[in-house]
């Protein structure tokens, strides 16, 4: 009785799961990888990374299309399209993500697109040089300025003028969403000085008897407007000049127009830096970055 119930003992510890030495050893790297794949698509594009280094497993459901057309805009065949004149049909899912993480030039160069590698959310920039502004082909009152501040490398400065407009258009497939519009201002000259940054704001002038205005129109009726009087100095701003919605629709683009005027005729105003205007998800815009 007791040898066969010393028997009974020794097989239940060599073959049951509770004993079984092998299946003790079980880990994360011995987790089937379609099984991998449905957990790392919870995770955000950066979180994806991260896990692709602990084994084998976690690495090769990182390249899982699956996972990565969850992280890509729902309308990114047109994105690309529109940003690099076609879709690349060889590249897998997360090639692509990895392409729309960089920022894509177009337009001959005077817009930058990027998405948001935290949310996937689509963010455009448009550069002084894309922008219809008043007088910016004299040179008496506007010129171009070369800096490493800005992302297209130069900006357009203001030295003085009575009638102060810029205008500009985007019609681009933006993603169902909403978005937040802004002019990155620097009242003040952008330079270097023995490699340092500094900001020459002797010509600043005339911004601070009456605002400036904002507008903000869409093709569906949209409308946006606020003012704002232009204060801070040497610092480089993102003023909000409106939101917009895009909702789903038979169209595959968006078509926006905005502006920033400031056309009291009885002063004169001048000084600013004019770099780009910025497109955001609203959900993203806290964090635009502040020189």
């Amino acid at each position: 009785m007791g040898v066969a119930h010393s028997d009974l003992h020794n097989d239940l510890s060599s073959s049951s799961c509770f004993g079984d030495r092998n299946l003790l050893k079980l880990g994360l790297g011995d987790l089937p990888e379609a099984c991998v794949a449905m957990i790392v698509e919870n995770l955000d594009p950066v979180e994806i990374c991260r896990f692709s280094k602990l084994n084998r497993a976690f690495r090769g459901a990182s390249w899982a299309d699956c996972v990565w057309e969850s992280k890509l805009p729902p309308n990114y065949r047109d994105v690309l399209e529109k940003i690099l004149g076609g879709f690349p049909e060889n590249l897998q899912k997360r090639d692509l993500y990895a392409c729309l993480c960089r920022i894509n030039s177009f337009d001959d160069g005077t817009k930058k697109v990027w998405i948001d590698k935290r949310s996937s959310g689509v963010c455009l920039s448009i550069s002084a040089k894309g922008l219809s502004i008043t007088g910016i082909d004299d040179r008496r009152y506007w010129s171009h300025i070369p800096t490493d501040e800005s992302r297209f490398s130069s900006v357009a400065y203001l030295q003085q003028i009575w009638w102060f407009e810029v205008d500009g258009e985007i019609d681009f497939p933006f993603p169902v969403g909403t978005y937040s519009i802004f002019f990155r201002l620097q009242l003040g000259r952008p330079g270097k000085w023995f490699g340092r940054r500094v900001c020459n704001t002797e010509q600043v002038h005339g911004w601070d008897i009456k605002p400036v205005r904002f507008q903000l129109w869409t093709e569906d009726g949209q409308y946006s407007s606020s003012q704002c009087m232009l204060t801070e100095r040497g610092n480089w701003i993102h003023y909000h000049a409106g939101d917009f919605i895009v909702r789903e629709s038979n169209r595959s683009s968006t078509k926006i127009k905005f502006s920033m005027t400031q056309i009291d005729c009885t002063h004169t105003k001048g000084g600013l830096s004019l770099d780009s205007v910025v497109v955001y998800p609203s959900s993203c815009k806290g964090q635009l970055k502040r020189f």
